[in-house]
């Protein structure tokens, strides 16, 4: 009997320590997906709210950085962890990022086409990234226009979005790719991350910052920022820089995470 109980247990362990399959992922997200579609979109709203709000801390955090670390050409290495503190408050407090999206509601719509299904995702897909560009705002018009932050600061803010500003309108569109591809994929690493969540998604996001790869919400909050110090017009930021990061960033996730992985447990 004591052998039995021991043989019982010794299959439960050996259970525990598989990795899990990508149709236990996938359902777990889908799971995830079908309760983020009944919400009704006041509460969307002020979710994307609050994470557009709380990604300001990415461009904070690296300007923080950035002013009090040494001029030298290791310190972009250490500078470029303060981009994912937006990102660990937004997903540990369970607030609605856009690019989270790009994942999250679309597998129950290649699951189960149809036209109500497709105006769901894109009611909350429009909620959240019209909230998540307000919170960007409002988190620029304060760093530019608030005593929150002295002129050194504001500098900083400048310098960073200048540089994310610069490359060419194609080149966002194709660093925003590469983005929407990373983060869709530390959603899909999350569900059984457990106690590696957050170093998950402290890499991703840091591969992010340092390959420049662009990213709709945390780079509006540094474009807006421009825009509000004069440095760029806000329809030139839009123009130049979310438009094409936002088209990037859809098809880096739908496309290169979301339809491939469905694909790959769609005959399960």
């Amino acid at each position: 009997m004591d052998k039995l109980k021991q043989s019982v247990i010794d299959k439960e362990e050996a259970g525990n320590r598989q990795s899990p399959s990508a149709k236990a992922i996938h359902d777990s997200i889908l799971k995830e997906a079908q309760a983020e579609l009944l919400r009704p979109s006041s509460s969307l709203f002020w979710s994307g709210l609050a994470a557009g709000m709380s990604m300001g801390f990415s461009m904070i955090t690296m300007g923080l950085l950035e002013a009090y670390l040494p001029d030298e050409p290791w310190s972009i290495l250490v500078s470029r962890f303060g981009y994912s503190m937006g990102f660990l408050i937004v997903i540990l407090g369970k607030q609605q990022l856009f690019t989270e999206n790009t994942l999250t509601p679309v597998l129950p719509l290649l699951r189960q086409r149809s036209t109500r299904l497709l105006m769901n995702v894109g009611r909350l897909w429009g909620v959240v990234l019209g909230a998540n560009l307000l919170g960007a705002f409002i988190v620029a018009q304060v760093s530019v226009h608030s005593s929150a932050f002295d002129a050194r600061m504001v500098d900083e803010f400048i310098k960073i979005g200048e540089e994310a500003f610069e490359p060419a309108f194609t080149t966002h569109i194709i660093r925003g790719i590469f983005a929407g591809w990373l983060i869709a994929l530390m959603v899909w690493l999350m569900p059984y991350s457990e106690t590696a969540r957050v170093w998950v998604i402290i890499i991703v996001t840091y591969v992010v910052s340092l390959g420049h790869f662009s990213h709709v919400i945390a780079g509006s909050v540094e474009m807006f920022t421009l825009a509000a110090a004069g440095v760029h017009s806000w329809l030139e930021v839009i123009l130049k820089f979310t438009l094409p990061t936002l088209v990037g960033n859809i098809i880096g996730g739908v496309v290169l995470v979301a339809a491939l992985n469905y694909a790959q447990i769609k005959a399960e």
